[in-house]
């Protein structure tokens, strides 16, 4: 079943009808020679006193008091969300039918939005639709591009070919669409060998000969002052129709529908912000303070300490930070830096290292799906029960890492598809009708079909369940909606803006920053369209878009707020010396009164002179006295916080004495020993230049050679990279082996003889890479390749350096126990089932079912134990990294005089299907645990239960 579109609803019709008008009353001249079967007749409206006359009347009807001007281009202002592509199709049979026009050109900035039209066009219900009220219905043409063939002579684009030769058809409306890039490429503006009607052989002469009506989607991308707006002038338009929600500069605006008016009217969904804070971030920023094209300087600001560090490309923004994760300088230029998330910074531009939390964006993903569950329950089982048409909500996340999401194996794919599983049993325990039980299985038989995504990236990748998900989530809006498909959770990297949308997305969980200051209603607007049922019908009650922003955009509502207010507010403008007639127009429309008796009540009340200009801030108070004239403001309510505040647990602070020692114990500071022979440590070193020297960068010069050609007259030129084999030294062979040995905390004379035996052996002359960047790069590979060939090759020790430094996450400065802390520290998830006795909060919050069994299961052996507060504990890894268990423990021993000190890595997996990284950190665990720390080290893998490794330890102590 296709969309069902609905008709004559007021804000389309209104607009539509405001078009028709401009005409009326005009003369229309019909051609006479023999193109008269191929071309638009054409509307007298330049310099004609009815038309000046009827655009008066239109914006005076809508309440817009701008001067109309003598000009071929009319403005239609509609807000995101509001059916603007439905309204000027209808506009273009409304024309026909009134006026003969049977020729359109729509011009779309990009390539996206071309796609949506094209898409809208060719939908069989939206054909159907407009067939059933004119009769007739559109022949699409698209002009796309297409690879030039030298060796033969070519012809013009079929699609403008086919557009031009259309005979005038009674049954019919001949539409041409075009993206900018092609209305100024080559293809348009050149000349072919075949001509039409043996006359045009330059296809924008073409195109101009049937005196085309122009319509533009988006206007505020096409700026008098560039290319392509003289593009369009060759088009010799009779009639510009300019259809957006943005503008730039008004020409002849006849119609508004405001962003305001779309809230207020419920035309779009209302709005509730969601801002996930963290109470443990600092005051941290990171500034890009200098960048030369091979290196980024960064300043790190973070509490009262400042550093700067650089970094070159593909170097990890780790370095900078310990919270940022999976992050690094993908592309630099002299003016930019793009990270592998597509963020882009130039100079003093900042961010914030917290908002890269792993746990932060974990929480976020887990809130959001959990969020999505409960729009479900009321939209699909609630309808379900009661006989209501059901709505499928649909969620939206945009994401920076790509290959996390897409790899089976991948950290987000992973966290995305345990959440959906959790939530998904959740929800089939509460359902009540049989349609949402059935619904919730069927998700639950293949989780992989719950989601899907798309990416740029993916256009270059040939995998047929990729290839299916992409065209679904793009062009099959109907098969996406259907209550038969399980797939609900989009993944995008902000490339679905402008031109893509679907009316039943419900949330937007925005994970990493944009990468710049884009309109928050531009933010918003993938998901404000008004939702579908399962029939395909919009549904037109109040309806809420929820989206999921980080701390760093605690401001999200407010910006939106004020934006909208701003935005829709057509007087907002530097403050008028007099009372301009504009003004005065309005208000008199506004508030019913006349001209002349409104100027004299201004000139008695001291607000204007005689000459009508503003004395005593009257300009001020003439907005007080008349404010509907000024401001147009947003409905409260319609965009609003999330009124849920962070949720705390509570300590049962009486336990901690019992708990103190551990909790104090594994807080110890502790550092990383290498305990191996110098000569061991060579050998590791050796093979670790021998296996990873290709990704070091050798000094080289290289030039440009730039060719000048001549080809038609034209000049132009072509640039070839020559490379030269010459090397260079940017330091001393003795300044790098210093800096290198302690970068990397390697004794110098071990690492010069690695170097002298590599350079013997023929593997790597060290000479051809003394450089800043071959540092950086022998650092980060080194660090990985230490964490990942240690544990076996090195003997690993723990020595401690200092005491335990409160506050932490479970005590305050003084060292007392805290009452309380985020929930969000210890799970993401809640129970209402009751938890243990000896367990050290009252509620039960989990990060797994796993944890959860933990946290329920009573033993009276058990003193106490604690889930351990998320980023608490961070054990040193080889190369940098850093690993904390989940549960610990204080049990009595079999005589019951003395406790047991024990802490427990829960993995709700096999042993098995562990990672390696997952057995390394493992490992490591045990090497600190019970042989440097006196407390015992425990791993706990699925259907393993906590009782046994309980009964193991006492058994064994």
């Amino acid at each position: 079943m296709g969309l069902r579109f609905e008709r004559n609803l007021p804000h389309q019709i209104r607009a539509v009808e405001s078009i028709i008008n401009v005409f009326n009353g005009l003369n229309i001249e019909y051609p006479k020679d023999y193109l008269k079967h191929y071309i638009n007749p054409y509307i007298a409206h330049i310099n004609s006193s009815q038309y000046s006359l009827n655009l008066i009347n239109i914006m005076k009807n809508n309440a817009i008091f701008l001067q109309p001007k003598n000009s071929n281009i009319i403005d239609i202002m509609m807000e995101t969300g509001t059916g603007k592509t439905y309204t000027y199709i209808k506009t273009m049979f409304e024309l026909n039918k009134y006026y003969n026009i049977t020729k359109f050109i729509i011009i779309v900035p990009t390539l996206s939005i071309k796609a949506g039209v094209m898409n809208f066009i060719k939908n069989e219900s939206a054909r159907e639709h407009f067939r059933d009220e004119y009769k007739k219905s559109i022949n699409l043409y698209v002009v796309e591009s297409k690879k030039s063939n030298k060796s033969k002579k070519e012809d013009m684009p079929s699609s403008i070919k086919a557009f031009v030769e259309a005979k005038n058809n009674p049954n019919t409306i001949e539409v041409l669409l075009i993206n900018q890039g092609m209305l100024n490429s080559n293809t348009i503006n050149k000349s072919y060998d075949k001509a039409l009607f043996d006359k045009f052989s330059i296809p924008s002469k073409a195109l101009a000969s049937v005196s085309p009506f122009v319509i533009i989607d988006e206007p505020h991308r096409f700026k008098k002052d560039k290319k392509t707006w003289k593009n369009i002038q060759k088009l010799k338009p009779q009639i510009i129709l300019r259809f957006g929600a943005t503008f730039t500069e008004y020409e002849n605006l006849i119609y508004t529908l405001t962003a305001v008016d779309a809230f207020n009217q419920n035309l779009v969904k209302g709005v509730i912000g969601y801002v996930e804070k963290n109470n443990s971030v600092k005051n941290a920023l990171i500034e890009l303070i200098n960048l030369d094209g091979k290196e980024a300087v960064f300043k790190i600001i973070d509490g009262k300490t400042s550093k700067t560090i650089s970094l070159v490309k593909k170097e990890s923004l780790g370095k900078l930070h310990p919270e940022i994760q999976d992050l690094f300088i993908e592309k630099m230029n002299k003016v930019e830096i793009v990270l592998s998330n597509g963020l882009s910074l130039r100079k003093k531009e900042k961010i914030n290292p917290y908002a890269f939390s792993e746990t932060l964006e974990e929480t976020m993903i887990k809130n959001t799906i959990k969020n999505h569950f409960e729009i479900e329950k009321e939209l699909l089982d609630d309808r379900a029960l009661f006989g209501k048409p059901k709505i499928k909500p649909l969620t939206l996340f945009f994401i920076d890492n790509i290959d996390e999401y897409r790899n089976k194996d991948g950290k987000l794919r992973k966290i995305v598809e345990e959440a959906i599983i959790h939530y998904t049993k959740e929800a089939l325990k509460n359902a009540k009708s049989n349609f949402y039980k059935e619904y919730l299985k069927k998700s639950l038989q293949n989780i992989s079909q719950t989601h899907g995504g798309y990416f740029s990236k993916d256009n270059y990748e040939k995998d047929e369940l990729i290839e299916n998900e992409i065209n679904e989530i793009l062009h099959d809006k109907e098969k996406l909606l259907s209550l038969e498909n399980p797939r609900k959770f989009i993944f995008s990297k902000w490339t679905l803006k402008e031109g893509w949308d679907n009316p039943n997305i419900f949330q937007i969980c925005k994970l990493r920053s944009s990468g710049s200051e884009i309109s928050k209603l531009q933010e918003v607007g993938r998901g404000l369209r008004l939702p579908v049922n399962e029939y395909m019908a919009r549904e037109k009650s109040e309806f809420y878009l929820h989206y999921f922003v980080d701390f760093t955009e605690e401001d999200f509502v407010d910006r939106l707020v004020s934006e909208i207010n701003e935005k829709s507010n057509l007087l907002i403008e530097k403050e008028p010396k007099k009372l301009d007639e504009d003004i005065l127009k309005r208000i008199s429309f506004i508030y019913n009164k006349k001209e002349d008796e409104l100027v004299n009540e201004l000139g008695n009340k001291g607000i204007i002179d005689f000459s009508k200009k503003f004395i005593n801030d009257g300009y001020k108070k003439l907005k007080e006295l008349y404010p509907k004239a000024f401001t147009k403001e947003l409905r409260k309510g319609k965009i609003k916080k999330a009124e849920k505040e962070r949720k705390k647990v509570k300590v049962r602070v009486g336990k901690y004495k019992e708990l103190k020692d551990l909790w104090e114990k594994i807080n110890e500071k502790v550092i990383l020993e290498y305990k191996v022979k110098e000569e061991e440590f060579e050998d590791l070193l050796y093979n670790f230049f021998k296996e990873e020297n290709n990704k070091f960068t050798k000094n080289s010069i290289s030039f440009e050679s730039k060719i000048i050609q001549i080809d038609k007259n034209k000049a132009y030129s072509t640039t070839k990279e020559v490379k030269n084999n010459t090397i260079f030294k940017s330091m001393s062979y003795k300044n790098f082996l210093i800096q290198t040995a302690t970068e990397c905390k390697i004794n110098i004379q071990t690492l010069h003889n690695v170097f002298v035996k590599l350079k013997k052996q023929n593997i790597l002359n060290i000479n051809d890479y003394l450089n800043q960047n071959t540092i950086r790069a022998i650092k980060r590979e080194f660090d990985n390749y230490l964490f990942m060939n240690s544990i076996n090759k090195l003997s690993i020790e723990y020595k401690k350096v200092g005491v335990l430094l409160h506050p932490t996450k479970l005590t305050d400065s003084n060292g007392k126990p805290l009452k309380e802390i985020n929930a969000s520290d210890i799970g993401v998830y809640y129970s209402n089932e009751k938890v243990a006795d000896s367990y050290y909060f009252e509620e039960l919050f989990y990060d797994s079912d796993l944890e959860k069994e933990n946290i329920k299961y009573n033993d009276l052996r058990v003193i106490v134990f604690t889930k351990i507060p998320k980023n608490s504990i961070k054990i040193p890894m080889p190369g940098g990294k850093s690993y904390s268990p989940d549960f610990a423990y204080v049990i009595k021993d079999k005589d019951n005089t003395k406790g047991i000190y024990f802490v427990v890595e829960t993995k709700d997996k096999e042993e098995k299907d562990l990672s390696k990284e997952e057995k390394i950190k493992i490992e490591y665990a045990k090497n600190l645990f019970g042989k440097n720390i006196k407390i015992l080290f425990k791993q706990q893998f699925k259907n393993q239960k906590i009782k046994d490794i309980i009964n193991e330890l006492i058994d064994n102590y």
